[in-house]
Formats: C-alpha cells, structure tokens, sequence
C-alpha cells in the first residue's frame, strides 16, 4: 500500500492565515502540529514536499524547511526513504485514549455522558404488552428466525424506500444491533490483514472491532464541518483497501451530513478502487431541524454498499436490535457469517420494534422535540460559561464536538471532569491512529438543566486541568486503566 498523502492545497487550508507577531516559521509549525495532534492530519499521511507547500501558503522555502525541522525535533514530523516527510506523533501519545475513562456504574450524583444514546421514549410499555400478546404465534418454532420477523424485514425495507432507495425485505437482514451486524459484515468480507479505510475520528467500537477482525486500518481524515470530498477521494483511491467503513449520515462524533454530492465523489472513488463501502446508518434517523430534505442513502449513489441500521439511537438501545440492509445476491454471504456466533436477534424485541416503527419509523415528535431542547441548552451554556470552547451546531445527531483552547489537554479535561461527577469521552478515544488530543464529544441526551449542570462542571475540570499544565507537569494518562474498585472501564457507546 502507498502511504497517505495530504495534497499541498489541503494542507494550506488547514494551515490557515499565519499568526502575524512571530516568526512565520515558528507560526506554520504550530498550525501543523496542531492539526497532527488533532487528527485532521492523520499519523502517518505523507505532507507535500517542501516545494509544494512553499507554492500553495506563498511563502518562502526557508519558511516552510525551518518548518519541518521543528516538526521532527519535537516528534511531529519522521523522515522515511521512499515516503518524503510523514506526520508522527511524539512517542507515547498514542496510549492515551486506547481504553474509555469511566468507571461502569457511575455514583449517586454523576452526570454520563459517555453515552450517546437517550432513555425509552413513550409507549415503549404499550409497544411490549401488544408485543406479549402476540408471541404465541411464534412458539411453536424453534425461535431463531435468523433473517428475522418477516414483518419487521418488510417495515425496514419500506423505510429505505421512503428514503429514496428502493428495498426488498429479501434485502434485509435483522441483528442483535448495529455492532454486531458491523461483525458480521467483517466476518463475511474481511480478511486477516485486509486495509479498511476508517474515518478518523470515528465511534470507538468500530474501531475496536476492525482491530479485533486483524484488519489494517487507513485513516480517512473528517473536519469538525465534515468531508473535504476530494482529498476523500484520494486516500481511498490510493488505500487499496477492501472496505471502507463510514458515517454519512450525523457522523459520530461530529454530527456533520454529507451531501449527495460529496457521497457520488467518493462512491465513485470507491467504485474505482474496488473498495465496498460499509454505511454505518446508526443515526440516520436523529434529524432534529428536518428543514430540508435528506440526501439520499450511500446505497442510492454506490448500489454495492452494506447498509447497517440500529434502532438504539431512534427508539431505544434497550431493544438491541439492528439490521443489515444488503445488495441483491450478497444476503447468503452474511448470514452464513452471522450463524457462526449468532443464530439471530430475540424475537419478542424484534416484535416490539415493530410496533414502534408502525407509529413512528423514526424518532417520535415529542422525542426530537425533546431533543432539541437538550440541544439548545448546551449550546447556550457552552456560549455563556465557556466561550473558549468551540463547536459547530449539527442539524441532527446526539452530540457536539468540542474543540477545547491550546493550552489543555482533552484526556486532563475527562480525568478532571471525573472528579467533579461528570463523566466525557476524551477525543483520543475517537482517533484511528492517536491525536485528537483537544476534543471531547458533548451529547445532549439529558434534560436541559442537567446538560447546563454539566457545562458548569466542565468549567470547573477545564480549569483544574490547566492548573498541572502551567506549573509544567503532565498529567498521566488515564486511558485503559482500571477504576479504583479494580473494574476495566467500559466502551464510549
């Protein structure tokens, strides 16, 4: 595989407007050492040559030279013969954040929000006793309905149709969730050592599952906005990887959409490269401002792509019931992959969210309205209590990415944060291949008071995090360790 390459256009987006006062030097390695440590330059991508980036920022050659020699003595930058200049992280900062930070069940008084996902919705109860009364019918089977209830395949399949992409129940595959049908997918098309192109950052259980199927994985960089749809297109085509697992739709952390422009660039890309793209769809369903219409599903503009859906984010995680929305002729694949650890989801929630997709095949009104009151609050109290924390409004999803100031560290933040009752994912628990070190994912899941009762302890931690850094110390990372009963923490979900 060649290695990643970041064009010098991109590259100078990135690097911006040059802080006037400094040297230009000192200013350029500064922006690129950011941008390495925050992800957006993944480890391990190839910079443009000194030339390039010399013509795209206009400015000298002695710059952009002063430049790179800052980056490699401080460990941001490594020479490689053959590879030109490749952005690294200094030695020991890809440990943080390899585990989650929170201890598995979180004290009377604790604000979690390591949990993307909000509580049942209404009629959850109603949806379970008519679920009851039906199950009769379906004991005098063995119970393993291994595709699924035939009537929930078919209100999935009607779902995609609604949503601009025409779909067969003879297409859907119903699992015990999202990451299991992800397992399946890999199970079924992946081979030990096989490139994936992942984004970064990315849901944490992805990551981890791709690392556990021994799979090689390509870092595709996301801005806090979302796609730079051509510099996608290129580390794709030039990753040779077999799969490509992505989030189009409110990507988990960013809550950015592609447009149905950026998705036809890379399913063409995809599609060139012999790459099958795999759509996590988990959050397709959470459009909280639904002021404009959806684009159309990946599947829509690349017809080999895997859908995989959950309705753990739509209705209830409670349920743990996903599906897998496959290509003519590739559902036999996948479910001899499925039956090697799973003989199929359980039949009563597969009946019970069939009664909630009946009254709302996504989220209910009251629960988007819910939502962005919860929204709203934190913004608000992110604004009025911590102005230097930056974030970008999504139209829908269940989280804000927080950029914090320079001057602390995202996984000092979480570990503060801990201390004050307030439980956060550190950005480092989102990367592929480390950085992300000053970011932390925000959901807005609680009611809104509880969410500006969480933005004054977030004050608090930012603060006390600062205090270790100004007096020179560096405070130890905390990922992958366990808590102080002895207990491993759990995955970010």
């Amino acid at each position: 595989m060649s290695t990643p390459t970041v064009s010098a256009a991109r590259t100078a987006r990135i690097v911006g407007t040059l802080t006037p006062g400094r040297p230009a030097y000192r200013a350029l390695a500064d922006a690129l050492r950011l941008a390495i440590a925050d992800g957006r330059i993944a480890a391990g991508t190839r910079l443009p040559s000194e030339r390039e980036l010399t013509a795209s920022l206009d400015v000298s050659r002695t710059t952009v030279t002063r430049a790179y020699a800052v980056l490699r003595d401080t460990g941001y930058l490594t020479s490689r013969r053959g590879s030109g200049s490749v952005a690294s992280l200094p030695s020991g900062s890809r440990v943080r954040g390899a585990g989650s930070l929170f201890p598995a069940d979180p004290g009377e008084g604790v604000i979690d929000l390591t949990c993307a996902a909000t509580r049942a919705p209404a009629g959850v109860v109603e949806a379970y006793e008519r679920a009851v009364s039906q199950l009769p019918e379906h004991l005098a089977g063995a119970g393993y309905l291994t595709l699924g209830i035939p009537d929930l395949r078919a209100v999935i399949a009607d779902r995609y149709t609604q949503r601009g992409l025409p779909t067969s129940p003879d297409d859907v595959l119903v699992t015990s969730g999202a990451v299991a049908g992800i397992g399946i997918v890999l199970r079924a098309l992946l081979g030990h050592g096989d490139r994936v192109v992942v984004e970064s950052p990315t849901y944490p259980n992805t990551i981890d599952a791709l690392r556990r199927s021994g799979a090689r994985l390509v870092p595709l960089a996301i801005d806090p906005d979302g796609w730079d749809a051509t510099e996608s297109a290129r580390t794709i085509r030039a990753a040779g990887a077999s799969l490509a697992v992505l989030i189009p739709d409110f990507h988990n952390p960013t809550g950015a959409l592609m447009g149905d422009d950026a998705r036809a660039t890379l399913a063409r890309a995809l599609t060139a490269s012999s790459t099958i793209p795999v759509i996590d769809e988990t959050i397709v369903e959470v459009d909280l401002d639904d002021a404009d219409p959806m684009p159309l599903p990946f599947a829509a503009h690349d017809p080999r792509a895997i859908c995989v859906g959950s309705s753990s984010k739509s209705h209830w995680g409670g349920l743990r019931t996903g599906w897998i929305r496959a290509p003519k002729g590739t559902l036999p694949a996948l479910v001899e992959a499925r039956v090697t650890t799973d003989l199929g989801a359980p039949v009563l929630e597969q009946l019970v969210l069939l009664e909630l997709m009946r009254a709302h095949p996504g989220l209910s009104p009251q629960r988007r309205l819910d939502l962005r009151a919860s929204r709203g609050a934190l913004a608000d109290a992110l604004r009025t209590h911590l102005p230097q924390i930056s974030f970008r409004m999504p139209r829908g999803g269940l989280s804000l990415w927080c950029e914090l100031p320079e001057d602390v560290d995202a996984t000092s933040v979480a570990v503060a944060a801990e201390d004050a009752g307030l439980l956060v994912a550190a950005g480092p628990r989102f990367a592929v291949v480390g950085g992300l070190d000053r970011w932390i994912r925000v959901p807005f899941v609680l009611p809104p008071e509880v969410m500006v009762d969480a933005v004054a302890r977030l004050a608090g931690a930012l603060e006390s995090a600062r205090a270790p850094l100004a007096s020179g110390r560096v405070a130890a990372p905390a990922a992958n360790l366990p808590d102080a009963s002895g207990r491993r923490r759990p995955l970010v979900a």
